[in-house]
């Protein structure tokens, strides 16, 4: 039995925690006053996607949710730091977007073949080495490494088609594919034999190709859930083109210009944008029309409303080579596979900074430490302005500014906040 195609699924991932630092001493036979030499602590492991062109669903994430990046480990005596954490690397298809599961808001498009950093480990701790000034020759402390990021995100496959079929139900798109391509889709004369995308990549000529993508057939109501065109209209929203078969043969019993009208009124329900999008019109099952006004009429219905329309038979293989002829040539004229641009802006976390704070001054630095000092840096993006400017924000509100104005900081001393340090500004 096939396994199921799953195209979306909701995710959590960690990313591993920095190591401690160390507090030791060198020890050694006729060596004085060895002095602090606790190694840091290693960075931990970052959580990183990269496509993987052999995957083709999400089937893989439906039973497990959770995905944590190893640790740092924590550093040691000599001078010696602790090993990093090993990145933890999820494999995705081609075409998946990441969002945001709470805005959905999209983070990254995995379209090309550049890895992409989801969440960046916590940095490994300073070891007592660093804590050493002639006034504190034998510092008996060393930082915690700072957490991993944690997120969680929804994972949604669009796939990165240039032609996508669109019709109702067992109007023979699943066929077309099969002739013009080397995919072989199940085909039956039955309603939803396709139950879900396939793909296919068209040879023209010498140099010239484009990927075909045959979705499920659409039923009236489909923008609104019913039958199974609901599910899969994502993944012709990349689609540069869409080729609309009708069946006109009139063998069920159906009008081609009803069923071409009612597909038209679905797209533009789930998407107006994708209504606009590019169209040609394939007529097809002619080689068992028996009613020719049949085809007259939707001809002319179609072509008055501004769309090029091909006569052809699928299963016979009569006008497959002009409309694929014509594919490729609107393919030429018309911009590349849309690609996702990112949305998605980190929310500034919600620091509580009601905690304790030391304050020691040592040689003109003044060295300010504590709980929620360390949560807010790991919070903050020192490139970005306003990440910047949110960060002084917190440290002004929290009354820090002015305990230390009251303690005699003046402008240009030295502030120190575990390994970054700032020259203090009123």
């Amino acid at each position: 039995m096939a396994a199921p195609f799953v195209d979306t699924a909701r995710i959590t991932v960690r990313a591993g925690n920095g190591g401690n630092g160390a507090v030791a001493f060198h020890r050694e036979k006729y060596v004085a006053a060895g002095g602090p030499d606790g190694g840091d602590g290693g960075r931990g492991g970052n959580v990183v996607l990269v496509v993987d062109d052999n995957m083709s669903t999400l089937m893989d994430f439906r039973y497990k949710r959770k995905y944590t990046a190893p640790n740092g480990v924590d550093g040691s005596s000599c001078k010696k730091s602790g090993k990093d954490g090993q990145d933890l690397v999820i494999r995705v298809p081609r075409g998946t977007i990441v969002r945001d599961a709470e805005s959905g808001e999209v983070i990254h498009d995995m379209s090309d073949s550049k890895p992409f950093v989801l969440a960046r480990g916590g940095r490994g701790g300073w070891g007592n080495q660093h804590f050493a000034t002639p006034t504190r020759q034998v510092p008996r402390f060393a930082k915690a490494g700072t957490s991993g990021q944690t997120m969680d995100v929804k994972l949604e496959l669009k796939l990165l088609a240039d032609v996508g079929l669109v019709g109702f139900p067992n109007v023979g798109k699943s066929t077309l594919l099969s002739v013009v391509s080397k995919a072989q889709p199940k085909i039956a004369n039955y309603h939803f034999t396709t139950l879900f995308p396939n793909l296919g990549v068209v040879y023209v000529d010498e140099g010239v190709s484009f990927v075909m993508a045959d979705i499920p057939g659409i039923i009236e109501g489909a923008s609104e859930g019913a039958g199974l065109g609901y599910d899969f209209l994502r993944h012709i929203d990349r689609c540069r083109l869409l080729v609309h078969l009708v069946d006109v043969s009139g063998s069920e019993g159906r009008d081609p210009i009803a069923d071409f009208d009612a597909i038209n009124e679905e797209l533009k329900n789930y998407s107006p944008e994708l209504a606009s999008r590019k169209m040609i019109v394939a007529a097809n099952k002619t080689d068992i029309l028996y009613n020719p006004q049949l085809l007259a009429d939707f001809k002319a219905h179609v072509e008055e409303l501004g769309y090029p329309c091909f006569e052809i038979s699928a299963a016979a293989h009569l006008g497959v080579k002009e409309l694929v002829n014509a594919i490729a040539a609107e393919l030429a004229a018309l911009p590349p596979v849309k690609v996702f641009e990112p949305e998605y802006v980190p929310k500034p976390p919600k620091i509580d900074t009601s905690g304790d704070v030391t304050i020691e001054v040592e040689d003109g630095v003044w060295y300010v430490e504590g709980d929620w000092i360390q949560r807010l840096l790991i919070s903050t993006n020192f490139k970005d302005v306003e990440s910047r400017n949110w960060f002084d924000l917190q440290l002004r509100n929290s009354g820090l500014f002015d305990r230390m104005e009251a303690m005699g900081i003046q402008d240009g001393d030295v502030v120190s906040m575990y390994e970054i340090q700032f020259e203090y500004a009123r």
